[in-house]
């Protein structure tokens, strides 16, 4: 009972349960696993009572909350591809200050316009700006490029190759700055992109540019987000500067969608045609179109009904007790549903925003259909105050070992197998 980390057999007996549940619990990314020296998996018992209490229906907790802090830094950043303003948020609430945030698209600078009229954002393609006069007056670049392929034919992958790619433009912005820290994020799958060529192809120009790089794969629902969402962080520091990497430090807990969506607002959200409707209603929490009967599967699979894979977000219902799977530009996609838990309906605006962690004061402009792409889009509001803390503590050197985690070893050139061993040695 002493023991911090016991085995998935010693936890069941302890703790009067089946080894079933706590292995679906942990496949469910409700609790986490650290892996032995032979891959085996232990468990933190605290986490596992906690675990135990919440889901057995035995806690009355709501660990939802939008983080903010009100103590403010001089610490500036500039901000590429800023969306609606979900990691430009966080990091305000952590204390940092935007210089500049530049979105194209209008309807998601309208929203950052209109819930920050202070900020200077401008509605405006990258590649046209010229970022010179920040030169050496910005500590911070970011920017959650949209990933494109490099055309890597007859190519030496530098920065010039990147050119005409939405990453050059963080790039190009980051050589014209020279900030002392510049942060890119995107999907998990960019690590994979390409066999791994492309993530490395940015890891060289990082590199040809002056940063030392370090990759992290942030898992969302660790980060007081109600959602089981993987975003990937390049972390780069100047390598004229004694800088650590420090990174967030996962929470041994999880944010159910229960405690995300108490009270939440009424809005407007998109509806299910009746046919759907019928399919839908049949569903339970939790549950996929694999719950259904056999007849009604294959009225609704169709093709899709003889094909491989789990196909698991087909007629997918979401559960009250567990995060929300990843938030996808719309709740109604076939592939990816989004039902409400209880009520056969898809998630609505506000839902959305809530799972996002955005305050329910932030206004979303523009259609329905726009509103839910910006919100799905969007670095969870609690991801990015998390990451702000650890940007703000690598300038001040105020590292706090209960939420951060300090990272020393570091990646400058990497080949694909080598990136790929630093994300599994350090998620």
């Amino acid at each position: 009972m002493n023991k911090k980390l016991i085995t998935v057999s010693e936890a069941a007996q302890l703790l009067s349960l089946s080894v079933d549940t706590i292995r679906r619990w942990d496949k469910k990314g409700l609790i986490k696993a650290s892996r032995g020296n032979n891959n085996q998996r232990f468990f933190d018992l605290s986490e596992l009572k906690r675990a135990q209490i919440k889901y057995k229906g035995g806690s009355t907790t709501n660990n939802y909350k939008m983080l903010k802090t009100n103590k403010k830094t001089d610490i500036s950043t500039i901000e590429l591809f800023a969306g609606a303003g979900g990691l430009a948020l966080g990091l305000e609430n952590a204390g940092l200050e935007h210089k500049l945030l530049v979105e194209i698209d209008k309807d998601a600078w309208s929203t950052l316009k209109l819930n920050r009229p202070k900020w200077n954002a401008i509605c405006e393609d990258a590649q046209k700006i010229d970022f010179k006069p920040f030169k050496n007056k910005v500590s911070i670049v970011t920017g959650g490029f949209p990933c494109q392929a490099f055309s890597f034919a007859g190519k030496k992958l530098g920065f010039e190759d990147a050119r005409g790619t939405l990453f050059y433009s963080l790039a190009r912005a980051v050589k014209e700055i020279n900030p002392k820290i510049a942060i890119g994020e995107n999907v998990r799958g960019l690590l994979n992109h390409e066999n791994g060529r492309t993530l490395n192809a940015m890891l060289d120009i990082m590199d040809e540019l002056g940063y030392r790089v370090m990759t992290r794969v942030l898992r969302a629902q660790y980060l007081d987000v109600p959602q089981k969402r993987e975003r990937l962080i390049i972390m780069c520091v100047r390598k004229d500067l004694k800088i650590p990497f420090i990174f967030p430090k996962e929470k041994n807990y999880t944010i159910s969608l229960r405690e995300a969506l108490a009270n939440v607002p009424e809005s407007d959200g998109q509806k299910y045609p009746p046919n759907k409707k019928k399919i839908l209603n049949k569903i339970p929490p939790g549950g996929y179109w694999r719950d259904l009967p056999d007849s009604l599967q294959r009225e609704y699979m169709g093709a899709s009904y003889f094909m491989g894979g789990g196909k698991t977000g087909m007629a997918r219902r979401l559960s009250w007790d567990e995060p929300s799977l990843t938030l996808t530009c719309s709740p109604a996609q076939k592939q990816t549903e989004r039902c409400h838990p209880e009520e056969t309906r898809p998630l609505n605006v506000r839902e959305y925003a809530r799972i996002q962690s955005f305050p329910d004061s932030w206004i979303f402009s523009g259609s329905m259909s726009s509103q839910y792409k910006q919100i799905g889009n969007a670095v969870p509001v609690n991801m990015g105050f998390h990451l702000g803390k650890c940007l703000i503590a690598m300038l001040e050197g105020t590292f706090d070992p209960k939420t951060m985690e300090y990272v020393e070893k570091c990646a400058t050139k990497s080949t694909n197998s080598e990136t790929r061993q630093l994300d599994l040695v350090l998620e």
